[in-house]
């Protein structure tokens, strides 16, 4: 019973997630199909992946005809961040959090996952984390679904006007921090400018390695110019 309520309640806190995720995953989906791919690969690219920006590169990468080296390192820059969230978390975990478990739940660690969890007083136990993963994913992998058919359906007028849904959501993840950071405005508009070079001036360059470049510059160019003060205990 125990097993069963900490399921049950992975799901009732992963409820805004899957919500959120079905409007961001409808937009995925729009743009898969307004690029090439059917509803059935949409579909398959979000039951394996859960990364909305990883996702939007790589079919774009699809679409554009890149190599497989291409996609594997812009996967990796793009998706790193869940290796640390993986570590953070697992200095919270329940000690039944056995190795196969750990590989399980690794497959549903995402930006909102992690919040959720990190948010938990107690150590986080498999059955709680396998409920807020099969919502989440429920909800990400059927937006996607609605989205791909939707677009497969729609006029493609009506589904280029929607596919801007999942540009305007990265725009909203960048904006409340760098409103609230001078340093992440910074690097941001750096990498904005570095983008647009590189589509101007390096026309040959593919989308892949584009996000490459600009990735790792402005991550340069961020801990150079506004390095993290280290705390010195006395």
């Amino acid at each position: 019973m125990r097993i069963k309520s900490n399921f049950f309640r992975g799901i009732i806190n992963g409820m805004p997630i899957c919500l959120g995720y079905l409007s961001v995953s409808f937009a995925f989906g729009i743009l898969s199909v307004r690029l090439g791919l059917s509803c059935i690969q949409a579909v398959i690219i979000s039951i394996t992946n859960l990364t909305s920006a990883g996702q939007a590169a790589g079919v774009d990468i699809i679409a554009a005809g890149g190599t497989l080296i291409e996609m594997a390192l812009v996967q990796l820059i793009i998706n790193l961040r869940y290796s640390l969230m993986a570590l953070s978390l697992s200095q919270n975990l329940d000690k039944s959090f056995t190795f196969p478990h750990r590989l399980i739940a690794a497959y549903g660690i995402t930006d909102e996952i992690f919040a959720v969890c990190s948010t938990n007083k107690e150590p986080i136990k498999p059955s709680y984390m396998y409920g807020l993963i099969f919502i989440s994913a429920l909800g990400w992998i059927g937006g996607t679904f609605i989205g791909a058919a939707a677009g497969e359906m729609l006029p493609r007028s009506i589904t280029s006007a929607l596919g801007i849904v999942l540009y305007a959501m990265f725009i909203a993840i960048i904006l409340p921090p760098s409103a609230k950071h001078f340093n992440i405005l910074i690097v941001v508009i750096f990498s904005a400018a570095l983008s647009v070079v590189c589509k101007f001036l390096l026309p040959s360059l593919s989308s892949g390695f584009s996000i490459i470049l600009c990735a790792l510059i402005s991550s340069i160019f961020g801990a150079i110019i506004f390095p993290k003060k280290e705390e010195i205990e006395k």
